[in-house]
């Protein structure tokens, strides 16, 4: 098979800290490397010394940052160089949607490579900026060969997607995770440290603590199950949820702060069942869930017109409720602690449409065919 070379763009990316989109990136590029794909990554750091670095599933080519308001990272002049050079050396440009730096990045770079743009949200709380930046984003989405989203839902409830001047270009590429690249071995230690019972049974919660996750709907919901909540993870509303859990004299609440990865994959295979309560669009997707489903572990999540619904099907791999619902979220939550053997089927359903829709596999041969068709 030749090898194929493909230039990732985003805003962001390791060794500066972890996030959903990175670690997304991570996984696509891992996943296509397998099939004959060559992999570099273009993006900005506040500190990008060194300028090169080599990961085994891409070489990231880093520029400064030099501010990000509104998390837009914006660049140097030397910036729109590097990203040039880098471009032309490449058969594909891949764009990750949003970061309006990289479509002017694109406007006046004028490479002429087949270009793929992977939708990962609509601009959702800068109301005001994305006035300014709607045009240069539509120049941006019509210069694309093709736009990927990662969901059905998400292609019919966003009025960009859904748009009759791009329609036909826009694809469904499910993200997903590679099993391979995630420890084999969990790490119990963190169940001592948090002051948890192993044979407990409980519901995790594992994410940035940030204004969409929901997480206050799932401090109210604790009111009404007798399981306990482990809250993995921080963020800036840390200090928020916990002020609310003593507000509400709450003792079926754990906080374990921020998890290793062996840690992690020891909270998803303990707990009972992973709660995502997000009831805003900004989380558009919910890698997290993906992580819960290669794990076999049933879930619950909230119906908010985004992947979260396209990963976990209610009914089947675990329950959907409205958001902001903590009645609802609750009644879920207790269905999975009083049927274990119900909890087990689902987790069962998950994986399988795990490795059907969100394995490295999976993803690795929707991308690298993709990039072939355009070149």
């Amino acid at each position: 098979m030749k090898q194929l070379s493909v230039l990732n763009v985003y805003r962001t990316y390791f060794p500066d800290p972890p996030g959903g989109l990175q670690e997304a990136i991570r996984q696509i590029c891992l996943a296509t490397s397998s099939r004959g794909v060559s992999n570099t990554v273009f993006t900005l750091s506040p500190n990008p010394e060194p300028s090169i670095v080599d990961f085994s599933e891409a070489r990231v080519v880093r520029e400064r940052s030099l501010i990000a308001p509104a998390s837009c990272d914006i660049g140097s002049l030397a910036a729109f160089r590097t990203f040039t050079q880098t471009a032309r050396q490449s058969e594909v440009v891949h764009y990750y949607h949003p970061w309006p730096f990289a479509d002017l990045l694109n406007l006046t770079s004028r490479v002429h490579q087949p270009k793929v743009l992977t939708y990962i949200s609509d601009v959702v709380r800068q109301r005001v900026l994305n006035i300014v930046y709607s045009p240069l984003m539509w120049r941006h989405l019509q210069d694309m060969d093709v736009i990927v989203a990662n969901c059905p839902a998400y292609v019919q409830t966003s009025p960009i997607l859904s748009h009759a001047s791009i329609r036909d270009r826009v694809r469904v590429i499910p993200l997903g995770i590679d099993d391979q690249s995630y420890p084999k071995d969990g790490d119990d230690s963190v169940f001592l440290r948090s002051g948890l019972d192993v044979d407990e049974p409980y519901f995790l919660f594992l994410g940035v603590h940030r204004y969409y996750k929901g997480i206050h709907t799932l401090i109210e919901a604790a009111q009404y199950t007798r399981a306990r909540i482990v809250i993995a993870g921080s963020g800036p509303k840390t200090s928020e949820l916990e002020a609310q859990v003593a507000l509400l004299g709450l003792k079926n609440i754990t906080f374990t702060g921020q998890v290793t990865d062996r840690e992690k994959v020891s909270l998803f295979r303990g707990c009972r069942a992973f709660v995502l309560p997000s009831h805003l669009r900004s989380e558009a997707y919910g890698m997290v869930l993906v992580e819960a489903s290669m794990l076999g572990k049933p879930m619950v999540s909230c119906e908010i017109g985004t992947g979260t619904s396209f990963i976990n099907q209610d009914g089947l791999t675990g329950y959907v409720v409205p958001p902001e619902s903590p009645v609802k979220l609750a009644e879920a939550m207790n269905a999975l602690l009083e049927d274990e053997l119900l909890a087990t089927k689902m987790g069962a359903a998950a994986r399988c449409r795990y490795e059907q829709l969100f394995s490295g596999d999976a993803v690795g041969k929707a991308y690298s065919d993709l990039y072939r068709e355009i070149v």
